[in-house]
Parts: structure tokens; C-alpha cells; sequence
């Protein structure tokens, strides 16, 4: 147990430092990456974008829902999107 407990320790240590160590353009990165992924997902399964980032970005060709809280997703997917939403989130991107 107390193992265990040492190794989430060191591995939330090493998460943060890696944060702070970031710089703001790095940030920037990530945070693309992170909405290139969700927004990937709600592509793929038929979500009709609003902005016109994301209307350039993916297109809306093919699109069947208006509403992405309501639009019918795997629950594998599901997660991915919250965990995304999660990351973004703590990085401040939202």
C-alpha cells in the first residue's frame, strides 16, 4: 500500500512539474491537439458544427445532429470525450 501510494506521489509530482515546465506556446499546442480530438469524435459521429473554426476545420458534410450532448455516441466514445473535455479543462483551454 504504502508503495502504491509513493508511486501515485511521484507520478502526480512528475505530471506537474512537467505542467509548470510548459510554456504557454506549448500549451497552445496541446490545447489544438486536444480540440482536434474531440472535435474528431463528434465528426465521426455526425455532429453539425457551429463555429465557423470548426465548419473550416472538419466541414460539415454528412452531418445528422445539432446537438452534441444529445447526439447518439459510443460509450467509448463518450469517455474519450470527457476525459478530452477533463485535460482541457485543467490546462485552462476551455
Amino acid at each position: 500500500m504504502r508503495s502504491r501510494n509513493v508511486l501515485m506521489l511521484m507520478g502526480f509530482l512528475g505530471a506537474a512539474g512537467a505542467s509548470l515546465a510548459m510554456s504557454a506556446p506549448a500549451y497552445a499546442g496541446v490545447c489544438s491537439d486536444l480540440w482536434v480530438q474531440r472535435n474528431a469524435i463528434y465528426k465521426a459521429n455526425g455532429y453539425c458544427f457551429k463555429t465557423s473554426k470548426a465548419i473550416n476545420y472538419f466541414g460539415n458534410a454528412g452531418c445528422l445532429y445539432d446537438n452534441a450532448a444529445t447526439m447518439p455516441m459510443s460509450g467509448a466514445d463518450k469517455s474519450r470525450v470527457l476525459a478530452i473535455k477533463k485535460r482541457e479543462r485543467q490546462l485552462g483551454c476551455l
